[in-house]
């Protein structure tokens, strides 16, 4: 299960940090990530983080304003989003891959989703 949270209402220019607490079995955990869903557009990637050795990925678009980080003890991954544009509101989720991923940009990669966490900012 992956339990999202840390949405909410910023104004542009503000931050968010965004959780995802990863339970069951989480030992064979590959790699999480964060995607996002605008109205009426389609799901994209955001970030995502190699459980193993830390090794992350990020959409050039939100690369030096957004930052994935992850605490293996906690099994939570975080979403550190800064610099927040209008244009960032969506449903964010966070999904779990297990055991291998091969494309860490690539939401079939991912077979365990959260309920998704809404990020709305003002302008």
């Amino acid at each position: 299960q992956l339990q999202a949270s840390g949405g909410g209402l910023v104004q542009a220019g503000g931050s968010l940090r965004l959780s995802c607490e990863a339970s069951g079995r989480t030992f064979s955990i590959s790699a999480m990530g964060w995607f996002r869903q605008a109205p009426g557009k389609e799901r994209e990637f955001v970030a995502a983080v190699s459980w193993s050795d830390g090794r992350t990925y990020y959409t050039d678009s939100m690369k030096g304003r957004f930052t994935i980080s992850k605490d293996n003890a906690k099994n939570t991954l975080y979403l550190q989003m800064n610099s927040l544009k209008p244009e960032d509101t969506a449903i964010y989720y966070c999904a779990l891959s297990r055991y291998y991923t091969r494309d860490y940009y690539a939401a079939e990669q991912y077979a365990y989703w959260g309920q998704g966490t809404q990020v709305t900012v003002s302008s």
